[in-house]
């Protein structure tokens, strides 16, 4: 449950954090299993969800924004288009319940990318629809800045490598 998931993630990067000596490698530990949630969890979504296979790269970003954050955090991100390519967007959280317990990131763990388990989520859900993406924290309220941002650049879909390679 998203109660149960929010309480325990503190504890989970609390431990990254003695485990790790450098904020990167905390980063990428996070993303990494991340990566795995979003790869298992697309299914539970999809079967949920009962969604259709979106059309473009906007009905993407809608639908994790919309449905996907909704079903599993209980927020609504706003989203932006920030590339004339259209393959670039924003998701912006006024609220992010994995910092309800979280006052500020020690003055030592400057370089940490507390959430970055989401950026993982979203790349793995992602990748096991074919959409190759790359996804960064743009913002974060942790660090000072009014909101949350996390970046979505679409890259290719995945199905164009394999027929580059025939």
């Amino acid at each position: 449950s998203r109660e149960l998931f929010v309480l325990t993630y503190g504890a989970l990067v609390a431990q990254l954090c003695k485990d790790y000596e450098k904020d990167e490698d905390v980063n990428t530990c996070l993303d990494r299993m991340g990566y795995g949630i979003g790869v298992r969890l697309i299914d539970d979504f999809l079967a949920r969800s009962a969604v259709k296979k979106c059309r473009s790269y906007s009905e993407t970003a809608d639908m994790i924004a919309q449905v996907a954050f909704k079903m599993y955090l209980g927020v609504t991100p706003r989203v932006s288009c920030s590339s004339a390519a259209g393959n670039e967007f924003s998701l912006i959280l006024d609220k992010n319940p994995l910092v309800d317990f979280v006052e500020e990131l020690p003055a030592e763990r400057a370089s940490l990318c507390y959430c970055n388990l989401l950026c993982g989520v979203i790349r793995g859900a992602l990748e096991m629809v074919h959409l190759a993406a790359e996804v960064t924290f743009l913002q974060d309220r942790l660090k000072g800045d009014a909101v949350t941002e996390i970046g979505i650049t679409f890259l290719r879909k995945a199905e164009d490598r394999k027929h580059k390679r025939n």
